[in-house]
């Protein structure tokens, strides 16, 4: 349940946030670094507890960097002449990049967390190598996602290249919620109700965008068929997966 909450503010957030983030990006992507360096601290060095417990939930279960993600995921299911649309799609990519920042943190810990328990030969459960793995799809799919974010790289790249690499957000998203459930399975399958309202919550939210998204994609295919009978040059809106705008 604390996904739900999270997601909620963080929704909020960025609709208040939007024009700071637009005119002062570097800011916030500074301030994420920074929430990045006192989470790891923390996780070798200890934090008080009032600064540790927020952390703990927003960047060690990568909750808030998810929360971003989703809102930036959900931007290109919304109407395309819609006023949340027209908010927040200048800002996409700004909120992606730092969804991304806050999600090295994370990534980083777990995987070093991962690696003693994989090479010291120890039994290890089908779920944790199953998770260890699609971990390790995943940083690789972030990294690759999260560099071409960068205006600059972008400048660099062909547009066909760089849509093809965005293509990527649908399988890193699809892959997150396997991730997710392959961790809260286990323990939701044994009765833990912590658990269980987690798997109902994200397959509310990874479903739901599912569901979002073909129906953005039929809206917008009928609208290029209705371009194309009457024979107006003017393509229509399209809205790649990317994480960036």
């Amino acid at each position: 349940m604390d996904f739900a909450i999270i997601l909620a503010v963080t929704i909020v957030g960025c609709f208040a946030l939007r024009n700071p983030l637009k005119a002062l990006p570097v800011a916030f992507y500074a301030a994420a670094i920074a929430i990045d360096v006192v989470y790891v601290y923390g996780v070798f060095f200890g934090l008080p507890r009032a600064i540790w417990s927020p952390l703990f939930v927003l960047i060690q279960k990568c909750e808030l960097s998810l929360a971003l993600f989703v809102v930036v995921m959900f931007i290109g299911c919304l109407n395309r002449d819609g006023r949340a649309y027209h908010w927040l799609k200048p800002v996409r990519s700004e909120l992606s990049i730092v969804a991304w920042f806050l999600s090295l943190g994370h990534m980083a810990v777990y995987l070093e967390s991962y690696l003693p328990r994989l090479l010291g030969g120890g039994e290890i459960g089908g779920n944790v190598m199953g998770a260890f793995v699609l971990a390790v799809v995943l940083l690789v799919l972030l990294v690759v996602l999260g560099v071409t974010s960068f205006a600059f790289v972008k400048r660099q790249m062909s547009t066909a290249s760089w849509k093809k690499v965005q293509k990527l957000a649908y399988p890193f998203f699809g892959l997150v919620y396997v991730h997710l459930l392959l961790m809260l399975l286990p323990s939701a399958l044994h009765g833990g109700l912590a658990a269980q309202a987690s798997v109902v919550v994200y397959s509310v939210v990874f479903v739901g965008y599912a569901l979002c998204r073909v129906g953005r994609a039929l809206v917008d295919r009928s609208a290029e068929d209705a371009v194309s009978a009457s024979n107006d040059p003017t393509p229509a809106i399209s809205d790649e997966p990317e994480m960036v705008s």
